[in-house]
């Protein structure tokens, strides 16, 4: 059991166990409800972890088509069945619990990309298929409606097509026909997303209504300064100015309560697990893992990059969570079942240079 352990890639966990630290910490200072709850979530998440680990990838790899449909199986049921919270339906409640498919299905969704792309050839066929393929999975989630994370599904899988080799003319005319049906796009928006993003390109146009969350936020941040308020010192988070402080706006929380230092130690946990995942893409033994490995990659980068964007101003706001930092289970759980298949693939190209050194 001890060898097993230590097994485990903990160039992976040093960074995730940093943030989730973090968040723990902020979390117990706002709701000790929440940190409980996140603290379960936690235990729950490494487990599962643990779990994804010991999986070979190469068995997971034969089960791309079944995720897939299932996967379209589960959002369509979701939006018949699912359990509706403030004009929104994107949760399954299971003993008291909400679980939100459309973030526990990343990982897996990757599986099914990586798949489908290492086993063909990079032309425009390939390229229009992985999209008409991925449109159904992106409309069911925008029906929840939930635009950020449909949003992340979208650009992670054009990144991951662009990054592995796919010509680049073909993204400028997809970039280009998106400019031409930019007045289709908008009338299909609904009304608070059209005003969230006026309000990104006129932040003060609204300071008490579609403006409100992202300029409490930036106070928020700037008001930490270097060292930050403290905990209990906040003005912003704790008298509950800053909206949804646990979990799309918690970037601000923390940076409110332990400064800019802390701020930038997230960032450094950050760029030293995409560093990590970056290696283990390098030394990945077949295309498959490689293309999961770069799905991983921009799934957490993306995440991680609009939800601190809409913190600080520079990105318009969108159901966004900041991954192993924000509160929630199933955000949390998805991120640790990529970690686990991204380790178990760390494990399987060590095993091999072992075996050659032998």
């Amino acid at each position: 059991m001890r060898g097993r352990f230590l097994n485990l890639d903990f160039g992976l966990l040093a960074p995730t166990f940093v943030l989730n630290i973090l968040s723990l910490t902020t979390l117990f200072s706002v709701n000790i409800a929440l940190f409980r709850s996140q603290l379960l979530f936690l235990f729950f998440s490494f487990f599962v972890f643990v779990i994804f680990s010991r999986f070979d990838y190469r068995a997971l790899r034969l089960y791309a088509l079944p995720i897939y449909i299932g996967s379209i199986v589960i959002l369509t049921l979701l939006l018949l069945f699912g359990s509706q919270s403030r004009g929104a339906v994107r949760w399954f409640e299971l003993f008291g619990i909400q679980i939100q498919f459309s973030e526990i299905l990343k990982p897996f969704l990757i599986i099914s990309l990586a798949a489908f792309i290492s086993k063909r050839k990079k032309d425009v066929k390939t390229l229009l298929l992985t999209l008409l393929l991925l449109t159904p999975l992106v409309l069911l989630i925008y029906r929840q409606p939930d635009l950020g994370n449909a949003l992340i599904y979208l650009f992670v899988t054009v990144l991951t097509l662009f990054t592995t080799g796919f010509s680049f003319i073909w993204f400028i005319a997809g970039f280009v026909l998106i400019a031409i049906s930019s007045p289709i796009i908008w009338q299909f928006l609904h009304e608070y997303q059209r005003k969230r993003l006026m309000t990104f390109i006129n932040p003060t146009g609204d300071p008490l209504g579609a403006s409100y969350n992202a300029i409490q936020s930036i106070i928020a941040v700037g008001s930490g300064m270097i060292l930050g308020r403290g905990i209990g010192g906040e003005t912003q988070s704790r008298l509950r100015f800053l909206p949804e402080r646990h979990t799309d706006f918690i970037f601000a929380t923390i940076s409110e309560k332990f400064g800019f230092l802390v701020s930038v130690l997230i960032l450094v946990c950050f760029a030293f697990l995409l560093y990590r995942i970056y290696a283990i893409f390098v030394n990945s033994p077949d295309k498959f893992c490689k293309i999961f490995c770069i799905g991983c990659f921009f799934a957490i980068l993306v995440q991680v990059f609009v939800n601190i964007g809409m913190n600080i101003g520079i990105v318009p706001v969108v159901g966004i969570t900041l991954p192993f930092v924000s509160y929630g289970g199933s955000s949390l759980l998805a991120s640790f079942i990529m970690l686990g298949l991204l380790s178990s693939i760390s494990k399987t190209y060590k095993n091999r240079e072992v075996l050659e050194i032998r």
